[in-house]
């Protein structure tokens, strides 16, 4: 005869979970889960933003290094003349930078023309910075633009400038100050009406000054410039004049500087230079 266990008060009983079944997240669990992981994407997203504008920034100033090559491999084969940025240059034998025209233009017709062309081994990025996002209409398509580098002014007749007293330049050799003289440029793709890019020059001691064509502001609000002795950088604007062109009423060219004319003297500076070579 089988004898009843007796109840051992005191000793809870267990019960166990049947097989292959597991307590799920409860809704708080989940809603911290989210929250934590919206917490580290909004830390991460911005450190990844500025990881790929400083990306895009090396691949600009490497282009801009390419520009120059290519410019100064010109000048070697064309008895140290130099391609000029407009028509009409200081002298007669010159050959302009692209035809003239925006960066809407078809490649074919501009840039794939251009006398540079073949020192670049015909590509076509190296014209354009790698943070211009605009398009163009082509064939009822939305196309990138053809380009965003512009030829300083200084390589035609200055007509902005004003020239004379200021010096424009044909031939590599002649250029006064190739480490301060800047000769293409990331242009804002609303400024793009040729193949230069014109400075109106302010002296260091000027209260007013205009801005005849804008510069891009990529990479945060800067933009990329390559120089006369083959070197690129990246530089950051300062007003909001030039970071905000093209937004809102802030549109037009030839207007005045405003709170950008600290960005016109610096711009002004590493153009040309005038009376006295100062």
């Amino acid at each position: 005869m089988n004898t009843p266990i007796p109840h051992l008060s005191g000793i809870p009983r267990i019960r166990r979970q049947s097989a292959g079944l597991s307590r799920g997240f409860t809704l708080i669990e989940l809603l911290v889960v989210i929250a934590i992981i919206a917490i580290l994407a909004g830390m991460l997203l911005p450190a990844l933003g500025k990881a790929k504008a400083k990306t895009q920034g090396i691949q600009c100033m490497n282009n801009g290094r390419q520009m120059m090559m290519a410019i100064r491999l010109y000048a070697e084969d064309h008895q140290d003349l130099l391609v000029e940025s407009l028509e009409g240059g200081p002298e007669t034998n010159l050959r302009p930078l692209v035809v003239a025209g925006s960066a809407s233009d078809n490649p074919t017709n501009t840039i794939d023309k251009s006398p540079l062309a073949k020192y670049l081994g015909n590509t076509r990025e190296v014209w354009k910075c790698p943070s211009d996002r605009t398009t163009r209409i082509e064939g009822g398509k939305k196309l990138p633009r053809v380009r965003s580098q512009s030829m300083s002014q200084v390589f035609d007749y200055g007509g902005w400038l004003p020239a004379p007293p200021y010096r424009t330049y044909s031939r590599l050799a002649h250029i006064v100050n190739p480490t301060q003289t800047w000769v293409m440029v990331d242009e804002h793709p609303d400024s793009i009406n040729d193949a230069a890019c014109a400075v109106q020059m302010i002296r260091p001691d000027a209260k007013t000054g205009n801005i005849i064509d804008f510069p891009a502001a990529y990479h945060n609000g800067a933009a990329g410039f390559s120089f006369a002795d083959g070197h690129s950088e990246i530089h950051r604007w300062v007003g909001s004049k030039i970071k905000t062109f093209g937004r809102g009423a802030n549109t037009g060219l030839n207007v005045p500087a405003g709170d950008s004319l600290v960005d016109a003297k610096w711009w002004s500076s590493v153009t040309t230079v005038g009376p006295g070579y100062e």
